[in-house]
């Protein structure tokens, strides 16, 4: 997709070194010592072999089918509700257990068309035909092997605990996070109508930068909006050599990509996160050809709604005047399309709920592995639409390091052919934190 996942600094992974967290010298925290025998013997009994095959067997966004598949028999033999083809290929599993507040857990299922070169001992070889009809490659390369592993162990773990937590669970599978429309098309199709709605969702991420079985849990802002936005830039066309007798779309197009870094520049206060990156050109066909129209491809980001309106709003301003101001007929000003489905507002977690829930993780985990670092650029995830101001959820999304001792020096960057992840410290590691904050946020319900 076109969202990247936050990169962290070698200032950071240096630190991290020094403390001894390479994923063979965690230590073991006291706090929950029966948890955590349970969580390594069922990752050695289990979960090794769940993300063997998951691993192997990737499927591109909204093709889902047999991971999810493998996800409801999973979710069901261990005692859950299960319903399936929830917004598409969504799975739902609901566990109750007495009286108490909602809690919803989530996992994103798909891969990317991508050929592995990982140098992982179990790579994907795995073919599919894309939405439109090309064979692909798949690569889980983003870490959603690791996320949906991990479900799995967190409900095998809540469903023997019962006596440590009373409300109801909900466990989600999500499809089509990498197209940033899984969340939005699952509560779409009823998430928190159909099913028990949620007071908290909780969420965690792979990241390939942060040292296996550490784990972050962001303060508020977790990841950027994005917008996909379309801008076909139109005149009037004829001969290089007269250009006196064109309206030149080239030429509109580029003053149009050059006034939009004012938004950024003039128009959002600096302190302010905001990007506004045209990632594609495309018109004309000749040297001696001025066109008819220019195709423009953008990416917006942001860190506040506020910001993503004056953004978007500012690109249609921009792209229509500009157009005005260079003779561009009323029936020929450039037509402005924000995408409707690649699209997702910042992901802001729950302040009070997050350090909650680092309290929580620190506590089984031990604070020494319980990080505090600053986020880098400004990648997107649509655990956003969970915790949206409309739906009244405290949501939260943490991040659970994945990056083995051996590549320590050079961090795999999320969606690269050579993405590779420590699976038994990320694993046991997120559904030890993913464990204790449920339990935790539920004992607000009693």
């Amino acid at each position: 997709m076109r969202h990247q996942k936050p990169r962290f600094t070698q200032h950071l992974l240096a630190g991290c070194a020094m403390l001894g967290l390479a994923a063979a010298a965690l230590p073991a925290s006291a706090a929950d010592q029966a948890l955590s025998q349970a969580v390594r013997a069922d990752y050695q009994a289990n979960l090794a072999g769940l993300f063997d095959d998951f691993h192997r067997h990737p499927e591109l966004s909204g093709q889902e089918t047999r991971t999810a598949a493998r996800m409801a028999a999973e979710l069901k033999a261990l005692g859950y509700k299960v319903t399936e083809g929830v917004g598409g290929t969504g799975v739902v599993a609901v566990l109750e257990n007495g009286p108490g507040t909602t809690v919803l857990i989530r996992a994103d299922m798909d891969g990317l068309p991508i050929q592995e070169r990982s140098g992982a001992p179990n790579p994907s070889t795995h073919k599919q035909i894309d939405r439109d009809g090309v064979e692909q490659y798949v690569m889980h390369a983003c870490g959603h092997d690791t996320h949906i592993t991990a479900l799995i162990g967190t409900a095998r773990q809540m469903a023997a605990r019962k006596a440590n937590w009373s409300g109801t669970l909900v466990l989600i599978a999500q499809p089509a996070e990498e197209r940033v429309e899984g969340a939005r098309a699952m509560i779409n199709d009823g998430l928190f109508t159909r099913f028990p709605k949620p007071e908290y969702a909780i969420g965690f991420h792979v990241a390939s930068a942060l040292p296996a079985g550490t784990v972050w849990v962001p303060p508020a802002i977790a990841y950027s909006s994005a917008d996909s936005v379309d801008i076909k830039v139109r005149g009037i066309g004829g001969h290089g050599a007269s250009p006196q007798s064109t309206v030149d779309p080239v030429v509109i197009s580029a003053q149009i990509i050059n006034a939009l870094q004012t938004l950024r520049s003039r128009e959002v206060d600096p302190l302010q996160g905001a990007v506004v990156t045209v990632g594609s050109i495309h018109g004309g066909t000749k040297h001696n050809i001025v066109p008819e129209e220019v195709n423009l491809q953008l990416t917006v980001r942001s860190d506040s709604y506020e910001v993503r309106d004056t953004l978007l709003d500012g690109i249609d301003r921009i792209a229509l005047n500009t157009a005005r101001a260079l003779n561009v007929p009323e029936d020929k000003l450039p037509v402005v399309v924000r995408s409707p489905t690649e699209s997702t507002p910042p992901t802001i977690n729950h302040t009070e709920t997050a350090t909650r829930m680092k309290a929580a993780i620190s506590g089984q985990l031990g604070a020494e592995r319980v990080l505090d670092v600053s986020r880098q650029g400004m990648g997107a995830e649509d655990f956003a639409f969970y915790g949206a101001p409309e739906h009244g959820v405290k949501a939260v999304i943490f991040a659970v390091g994945g990056l083995p001792a051996d590549l320590k020096d050079t961090p795999p960057p999320h969606h690269s052919p050579l993405f590779r992840i420590d699976p038994e410290a990320s694993i046991i590691a997120g559904v030890e934190a993913t464990v204790i904050a449920a339990e935790d946020l539920f004992t607000s319900g009693r």
